[in-house]
C-alpha cells in the first residue's frame, strides 16, 4: 500500500541511492552502489552554482567480494562534487575496506576506518548498505529450502525471529516456538 496523499507540496531535493550486484567470470562478485544528489532549483555553492537536475553528489563505489562476502578489491569514484579538490581526496581511503567481511562487524569497522573526517559522508553511508545489497545478491543463488543449514536470513529481523509465527508458517523446521 503506497503512502497516504501529502499535503500540496514542493520537491526541492533528490537523492537517488542505487546498488547492483553481479557475478563475475573469475568467479569472484562485484557490488556497485551509486548515489546521486540534485536539487530542483538553481543551488549556490562556495565552488559554484549547480542547476536543477546538475549533481551536487555523484560518487560511485565498487567492492569485488568472494562467497564468503570477504572484500578483495575496491573503486570509488567521486565525478561530481561540490568542492573539487578537497572531496576526491577521499576516494583512496576507501582501500581501507579490503580485507573486511561484509557480514562480520562491518558496519563497526567502516565508523572506525572511514567515519567523520576520515571518509566522505555520503559516500560512506552508502557502504553501509553493501552488506543487505550482498544478501539479496546472493539469496537469488541459493534456494532457501534446500539443505540442512539454517537459510541466511532467519533471526535477521523481527518478521524472520525463528519465534515468529511468520516462521512457524513458511519455515516449520526451523521454528523455535512462540515468542
Amino acid at each position: 500500500m503506497p503512502l497516504t496523499p501529502p499535503v500540496p507540496r514542493e520537491r526541492l531535493h533528490t537523492r537517488s541511492v542505487v546498488g547492483d550486484g553481479y557475478q563475475r567470470s573469475d568467479g569472484m562478485f562485484d557490488l556497485e552502489a551509486r548515489l546521486v544528489d540534485t536539487k530542483s532549483h538553481p543551488y549556490p555553492l562556495m565552488s559554484g552554482v549547480r542547476e536543477p537536475g546538475e549533481p551536487i553528489h555523484d560518487m560511485w563505489i565498487r567492492v569485488t567480494i568472494d562467497r564468503d562476502c570477504t572484500i578483495h578489491a575496491v573503486d570509488a569514484s567521486m565525478p561530481s562534487i561540490p568542492y573539487p579538490g578537497g572531496c576526491e581526496r577521499g576516494e583512496a581511503v576507501y582501500q581501507k575496506l579490503v580485507g573486511a567481511n561484509l557480514l562480520h562487524g562491518f558496519r563497526r569497522l567502516v565508523t572506525d576506518r572511514l567515519g567523520g573526517v576520515h571518509g566522505c559522508t555520503h559516500l560512506t553511508e552508502v557502504v553501509g548498505s553493501l552488506p543487505t545489497l550482498a544478501v539479496q545478491m546472493f539469496a537469488g543463488l541459493v534456494r532457501e529450502i534446500e539443505g540442512t543449514n539454517k537459510p541466511f536470513q532467519l533471526d535477521r529481523c523481527q518478521a524472520l525471529d525463528t519465534r515468529s509465527e511468520t516462521v512457524r508458517r513458511y519455515y516449520p523446521q526451523w521454528y523455535r516456538g512462540a515468542a
